[in-house]
């Protein structure tokens, strides 16, 4: 048996997961928790990246892996390759006056024609604008920039501060995937290259992308190569943490593939083809779909992200999902398994109340400021029962919301794949169905960020991506109920324009 590794390096932990490389079936998985925060020190992943390898029975007999991460969060690193001050992650918001100055400096529309994207907070290009204005200090320093797969697939090739890696600081050989890079804000998934002038802009700086060890370095903050889908990024160094057995060595050592950004890998672990959307809910909320054309959103509404296969990912993002239901929960006293029994008691539309969820703010529509609010409580309406099915439906009506935005930039919309630790709650699933006006599956849960990140490993392997099956869990009966809609609607649009 061949057996390949995918990482899942998320905002909340790291999670393992090993699979056989014919089948795709699960062998064995580990994880380890991150700290919370929207600020954290990249060792933090280093160790937990560790900790979860340990947890998955270690990397001995595993031929390749690749890693998944989250988006957007912005490692700085020093020539001597240490990490300049903890990464600013996607969920930070303090740079959204800096998204709007960007804006406005370059313009909306020539934004998303030049990136396919118009600046928003959790942008890593917003950041690096926010760090030149407000620690200068820190950006003397800075002699690269890279994300959170591209600094670990970097640690485990071997790289890393001066004095404590096996290769030492060789910012050149850091790299990334298309994926991943067109979530910066200064890389182009139309053209496939970066787009150094916005990233000066924002910086005040000139940056190159990295030489790969091909000729001598030039002056320029280093940004990482770009690799394309199957493609190898390395070898696991043998001196890291899980590195390979004396067997697996004397083949060559664990095959790194390319990597990706969460939400493309999470495709590929899906098998997601053009026409079908998933609706993943997480920390964040996150609606995309395979498209085989680049977007140009002026609006900024969806993002015209690359995928990890050589295709595009419209994406729209929520920052308020599943702690959606975790802080109503709280508030209720009770657990997940109750707040369902809570929400199916109530009626659709849950008695006219409606939870607008903008608890962390909201990046679709963008109010980075806003706060979350209840609208249409009476004495009869206040119920447990109506306020659990209303945090049900307004976090799903948010991700509504990203869909609608997805089909008016002409995108295919045929089938709703629904996926995250969420959407095992039975009134997430029926009140779905009574929300979105697709059929609605829901795959067996798995973890298919790290799955994703295992067909890249399977491709970078044997040189053909796998096309592994996907067990479905769910398939709730379509009961669509337009009012649910039209009243969060009605509702959002007057918190919206501060009204």
């Amino acid at each position: 048996m061949n057996l390949v590794a995918g990482v899942d390096s998320s905002t909340q932990s790291c999670k393992v997961v090993v699979l056989d490389a014919e089948s795709g079936a699960l062998v064995r998985s580990g994880r380890a928790s991150h700290p919370d925060g929207t600020e954290v020190h990249p060792d933090e992943w280093w160790r937990a990246l560790s900790e979860a390898f340990d947890d998955a029975g270690g990397l001995a007999d595993v031929r390749a892996l690749s890693v998944g991460g989250q988006q957007h969060g912005m490692v700085l690193l020093d020539r001597d390759g240490n990490v300049v001050r903890p990464a600013l992650l996607w969920n930070d918001t303090r740079s959204a006056g800096s998204a709007e100055d960007l804006t406005a400096e370059v313009g909306a529309e020539d934004f998303a024609r030049r990136t396919g994207l118009v600046p928003v907070a959790s942008f890593t290009i917003t950041k690096i604008r926010w760090i030149r204005d407000h620690e200068p200090e820190s950006m003397a320093k800075v002699a690269a920039v890279a994300l959170p797969h591209d600094w670990l697939t970097w640690r485990l090739r071997g790289f890393g501060p001066a004095g404590s890696s096996p290769l030492g600081p060789d910012l050149d050989e850091l790299t990334t995937d298309r994926s991943d890079a067109s979530g910066t804000g200064y890389w182009s998934p139309l053209t496939g290259r970066y787009d150094l002038d916005l990233f000066k802009l924002a910086f005040g700086r000139d940056a190159r992308e990295a030489l790969g060890g091909a000729a001598a370095p030039t002056p320029g903050v280093v940004v990482p190569r770009v690799l394309g889908p199957g493609e190898t990024a390395g070898r696991v160094h043998p001196a890291c943490f899980g590195g390979p057995s004396a067997s697996s060595a004397a083949e060559g050592g664990t095959v790194l593939g390319v990597g990706a950004g969460d939400n493309a890998a999470a495709a590929l672990g899906l098998g997601a083809k053009p026409g079908d959307v998933v609706v993943s809910v997480g920390t964040s909320g996150t609606v995309f779909a395979v498209d085989s054309s680049p977007g140009n959103d002026a609006s900024g509404t969806v993002a015209g992200f690359a995928d990890a296969s050589g295709e595009y990912l419209p994406i729209a993002v929520t920052l308020n999902a599943a702690r959606v239901l975790s802080s109503v929960a709280e508030v209720l006293d009770v657990d997940f398994d109750e707040l369902s029994r809570l929400a199916l008691e109530a009626e659709p539309g849950s008695g006219g109340v409606v939870l607008v969820p903008y608890f962390e703010g909201e990046r679709t529509p963008n109010l980075p400021h806003a706060k979350a609010s209840f609208h249409g409580l009476s004495i009869a309406s206040t119920t447990r029962p109506n306020i659990a099915r209303a945090a049900i439906e307004g976090m799903l009506c948010g991700l509504a919301g990203g869909l609608d935005a997805l089909r008016d930039q002409g995108g295919r919309a045929e089938r709703l794949l629904l996926i995250g630790g969420a959407v095992q709650n039975p009134a997430v699933q029926r009140i779905a169905a009574q929300v979105f006006d697709l059929p609605v599956v829901v795959p067996s849960p798995g973890e298919y960020v790290a799955r994703g990140a295992a067909v890249q490993a399977a491709w970078a392997l044997t040189g053909y991506r796998p096309d592994w099956p996907v067990a479905l869990d769910a398939t709730p009966e379509p009961d669509f109920r337009s009012s649910i809609g039209q009243n969060y609607r009605k509702v959002s649009a007057s918190v919206d324009t501060g009204n």
